[in-house]
Formats: C-alpha cells, sequence, structure tokens
C-alpha cells in the first residue's frame, strides 16, 4: 500500500498540484497544518493527525462535516511530531511506500527530525520519500539503480547516516567510486552526476542518504 502524507512545512501549492497530477495513493493522511495546503488542492484525506496547534481551526471544521474522514487527535504536550505520528498511523494501516510533501524548508529541527524518520521507518519496513520542488530524498539501498530520464534533477548526493558506510561502490557516474569507506561528517558523496544510462550504489554495511536535487 502506498501513502500520501501532506504535513505542516512550506507547501508550494503549484508545484503540488502537478505532482499529484499522474499519482495515486491507497491512503492519504493530513498532518496539523497540512490540512489547509489539502484544501486549497481539494483534497479528502482518510485520515487528519495531529494536536491541531498551527492549523486555523476554519480548516479543520471544514473537515470535520465529512464523517468519513477519520481523526487522529493528540494533545500539544507529546512525545511525537506530527509527521512521525502521520507515519506511526500510515504503518498501522498496512502501507510499505509514503511519499511526504511538506516536510522540507520549514524549521531546520523538524526538517532534520523528518530526514531521520526516513531511517527509522525504513528499519520498519516502510520506504520513505521527502519531496519539494527542489529535493527528492530517500534511504538508498545497495544495489539501487537510477536513470537519467527519472533523475529527480541533475545532482545526486549520498550522506552518510551512520559513523561508517563500508564498500561504497558508485557506477555510472561522473565522479566514480570503488569499494570507499564513507564516514559521517564527510562530504565525498555530495553533489554527483550520472554519467551513464544506468548508474548504481552499491555498499556492504552503514546507511546512506540519498538527495536528488535542481540548483
Amino acid at each position: 500500500m502506498r501513502c500520501l502524507i501532506i504535513t505542516g512545512g512550506r507547501i508550494d501549492i503549484d508545484f503540488t498540484a502537478e505532482f499529484l497530477k499522474n499519482r495515486t495513493y491507497d491512503f492519504v493522511i493530513g498532518a496539523d497544518a497540512g490540512l489547509q495546503a489539502m484544501r486549497a488542492l481539494g483534497l479528502r484525506p482518510d485520515e487528519l493527525v495531529g494536536d491541531f496547534d498551527t492549523v486555523d481551526p476554519s480548516h479543520v471544521e471544514y473537515f470535520r462535516k465529512d464523517r468519513g474522514i477519520a481523526f487522529d487527535i493528540h494533545r500539544p504536550e507529546k512525545d511525537e511530531t506530527d509527521t512521525e505520528l502521520a507515519l506511526r498511523d500510515a504503518e498501522r494501516a498496512g502501507c510499505t511506500e509514503a511519499d511526504i510533501l511538506g516536510a522540507l524548508g520549514g524549521r531546520i529541527d523538524h526538517e532534520l527530525a523528518n530526514i531521520q524518520l526516513l531511517l527509522l521507518y525504513r528499519n520498519r519496513g516502510m520506504r520513505v520519500f521527502l519531496y519539494d520542488r527542489q529535493n527528492r530524498i530517500h534511504i538508498a539501498e545497495s544495489g539501487e539503480t537510477f536513470s537519467r530520464e527519472n533523475a529527480w534533477g541533475k545532482y545526486i548526493s549520498f550522506i552518510p547516516l551512520s559513523p561508517e558506510v563500508r564498500d561504497v561502490t558508485l557506477s555510472g557516474f561522473k565522479y566514480p567510486l570503488d569499494k570507499r569507506l564513507v564516514t559521517m561528517g564527510s562530504s565525498l558523496c555530495v553533489s554527483n552526476e550520472i554519467s551513464a544510462e544506468r548508474a548504481e550504489v552499491t555498499f556492504s554495511g552503514g546507511d546512506l542518504l540519498c538527495v536528488e536535487a535542481h540548483d
């Protein structure tokens, strides 16, 4: 099952409308201030989740009129962010893949937490992607392939999320690597480019964040 989550960070309405044009989802969740964007886009969520402390109450009341929408309401004094609550509910619904919009470009603490959620939920069996107009971000898998045709932007970066990532090999890229040890804090794998029809990343241990980006 594929899930769409629209959360409370910065939302580019024009980009989001274009992004959703040819995509379908089995489950749709709005988190907190993401309700405003969902209403502007004419989206009907399956569930709304959060403490709703950063959204105009009129948007909450608008969706309450639809009795088919589930509400998962939390107090502001909680341990999880609204985005994490949305992912937890997506997992409970049986989703194994999620696209998240609105998780980037706002408060840096939330942005960093959202990026770390990618790793947490990958380890729980869910493949999660963060999108905005400029970036597509996910946890790389060893043996993952990329093509210029389907790349999100010109640049692809691989950033360690563990102290070490062992035997990193990049083939089909402008700057290839062969079984290199890449440590957390290194910028070795930032701003690469696909140079062949098919590019591949492999590694034998550790966790890599993949960022595909436009300038």
